[in-house]
This record gives structure tokens, sequence and C-alpha cells, in this order.
């Protein structure tokens, strides 16, 4: 329902990048914003609802070489995500990392379905890192803990988590934020699980 706040609000994120270091990831809606990003921002996101924008990705290939975060669409198969993978890469630009946010199902105590066994089988057929969004892809921040778990078990490259340090005045997806002291408890758990897999976060 929130429809973001345009370039006021990369503007907003540069500011907090200067103040913090952090650097910046948000979506690219339309390529005539590209070279703003690219002056701008530190990793592009491409939308679900954009994963088959086939004239947005071959401009994302063509014209930068930052990092691409390609979200899968909510209805679509791993087939296609990797293909549209393909069309960032064939036009230049070999920055890409898959970001599964949940598909629709006819479930209904989540917002989508989380797929964790895309996991294995993007690092099977394809050499490119993979992360997981579980705020989105649950809506439902008791949730976000154990799908984030489950997800570095899995062997993901990442966690997109959101946290905000008051949920309830959020502009936008409240009820899928963490508060930072659970976040913190998160990375902990996530911690424990990645030493018994040999791996380090």
């Amino acid at each position: 329902s929130f429809q973001g706040l345009g370039l006021e609000g990369l503007n907003i994120l540069c500011e907090a990048k200067a103040a913090t270091g952090l650097p910046i990831v948000t979506e690219l809606m339309s390529a005539e914003y590209l070279d703003v990003f690219n002056e701008k921002v530190d990793l592009i996101q491409i939308g679900a609802r954009n994963m088959q924008n086939f004239e947005l990705l071959k401009e994302v290939g063509k014209r930068t070489t930052k990092p691409v975060l390609l979200k899968r669409g909510f209805s679509n198969t791993i087939d296609e995500w990797i293909m549209s993978a393909e069309y960032i890469m064939a036009n230049g630009n070999p920055n890409v990392i898959f970001c599964e946010r949940g598909i629709r199902t006819f479930e209904t105590e989540t917002r989508n379905t989380l797929d964790l066994s895309v996991i294995p089988i993007i690092k099977e057929k394809t050499h490119l890192p993979i992360i997981i969004d579980p705020s989105h892809a649950t809506g439902d921040w008791k949730l976000v803990e154990s799908a984030s778990l489950a997800a570095v078990a899995a062997g993901a490259d990442g966690l997109i988590i959101e946290v905000h340090d008051n949920p309830e005045c959020a502009f936008s997806d409240g009820a899928q934020c963490l508060k930072p002291k659970k976040f913190k408890q998160l990375i902990d758990r996530a911690r424990k699980i990645a030493n018994v897999l040999d791996r380090d976060i």
C-alpha cells in the first residue's frame, strides 16, 4: 500500500549512509532513474513485480556493473527466475544476487510461502549467491527468526531482515519488523547454526 517516497526517499537514504556508513540498497522501478542509482546506490534491487520486466533487466545489464538483487516473482518458477538473471548477465553485468521472498500459494497463515528448496537448486544450477527475505515471505515478525535459522541451515548466503525500533509506527510492513533486541538474538542464534555447518556470519 505504501508506494515509497521516490527520489526524496533516496536522498533520505543518502543522509543515513553519510551518518552511519551503511551501504544503500533500494528498488529500481524504471530505467529512467538508472543514472541516479549509479551515482547514489550501492546495490540495485529489482523487485518481484519487475522480475520479468525484460527491458528493465537489459538496461540494468547494459548500463551498470553494480550488484543487482533480483527478487523472485511471487508466481514464477525457478527456471524463469534464472532466465531473468540471464537477461542481466547477457547484457554485460555479471553481478547478480538471487533473493527468495516467498511465492504465492493457497496458504493464508503467512503472507507468502517461503520456498527454501530454492537454495540448493540455485547453487546446483548457477554460480550465483542467493539470499532469503523471511520478513516479506512470512509477513509476521513472530515467524521471521524460525525462517531465518532454517535458511542459514539450508545454505543461504545472506538474509534480508526488516528491523524497526517502533514497528507500530512504521510507514509500511510494521507487522514483519523485528525490534533491535530481537534482531540481535536472531543473529546470535544464526551464528550457532552456521558454526555447526563450518560457516561464518
